[in-house]
């Protein structure tokens, strides 16, 4: 579906990566002769032993899905994509992601906790596969212009900024919590630590319907701190979610994953079902 530039004034996004085998290998052991895969586990294990968790930190990481609610001003869900499916390159990802915000006239970018992961593994990887994006990078105006400014949420509204007071507190729970303090599903099959199995396995399609069950728990959390923010109100959020809950039905045959989620949802509207 295309729309109108000027229609979209919001693009809610989330981001499945996996780590970079090559340049594990290349920069934390030169001369080892380690394959990608042997390179990972290595590292994964020396992060377990020091911190207790072997997660990658996002510098080594390249994105293999980022899904995209796009929605319109009065916060209605046009679409949700993602990204170069079903081929998922990291470099036209990329590309596509930038492109994409210059094209709908820089929106408001909506992540949970992106300010963290999502948006400096975008600014990474455009960094790597050499995409210019000199909007986002507008560094020479003032401050307060900044497109990276964390305080600029016109820009990029972080939810998890919102929840938190911009890092004042800790959040524990991340966006599972948050979806189900709502009664949405919040994580259902599938664990952000299972994305790097599923990719070696080749399950890139399930990797992008994981995602895209995250971006329609963050779209119900931007929904009601619009509430509480008071931009809309109980009947309004209501409608919206309406709105969405036809949209899954409508595409459950085609997205596997929106089939879980309203099931899932379901039980929750009426536990007694369960």
């Amino acid at each position: 579906m295309n729309q109108p530039s000027n229609e979209i004034k919001y693009l809610l996004f989330d981001v499945e990566s996996v780590p970079d085998g090559e340049s594990i290998a290349m920069t934390r052991y030169p001369g080892a002769n380690l394959s990608p895969k042997e390179a990972i586990r290595k590292f994964r294990f020396e992060l377990l032993a020091e911190s207790g968790r072997d997660f990658v930190p996002y510098t080594y990481h390249v994105p293999v899905a980022v899904v995209i609610a796009k929605i319109r001003e009065d916060y209605s869900l046009v679409e949700i994509v993602s990204l170069d499916e079903p081929n998922h390159r990291p470099a036209v990802i990329t590309k596509h992601f930038w492109v994409g915000w210059e094209r709908y006239n820089r929106p408001t970018l909506v992540t949970f906790n992106g300010r963290s992961f999502d948006i400096p593994l975008m600014e990474l990887s455009a960094f790597r596969f050499g995409v210019s994006i000199p909007s986002w990078f507008n560094l020479f105006d003032k401050s307060y212009e900044q497109y990276r400014n964390r305080y600029n949420i016109h820009s990029h509204l972080d939810l998890h900024e919102i929840l938190t007071n911009f890092g004042s507190s800790w959040f524990r729970g991340g966006l599972n919590l948050a979806a189900q303090l709502i009664n949405k599903p919040g994580k259902i099959d599938i664990q952000g630590a299972m994305v790097h199995e599923l990719y070696e396995a080749g399950k890139l399609s399930e990797i992008s319907e994981y995602c895209r069950c995250d971006v329609l728990d963050t779209y119900f959390v931007f929904l009601r701190s619009l509430l509480v923010m008071g931009r809309i109100n109980a009947e309004q959020e209501a409608t919206l979610t309406e709105g969405v809950k036809n949209l899954l039905r409508e595409q459950m045959d085609k997205h596997p994953a929106y089939k879980i989620y309203l099931e899932r949802w379901e039980q929750l509207e009426h536990p007694a079902s369960r």
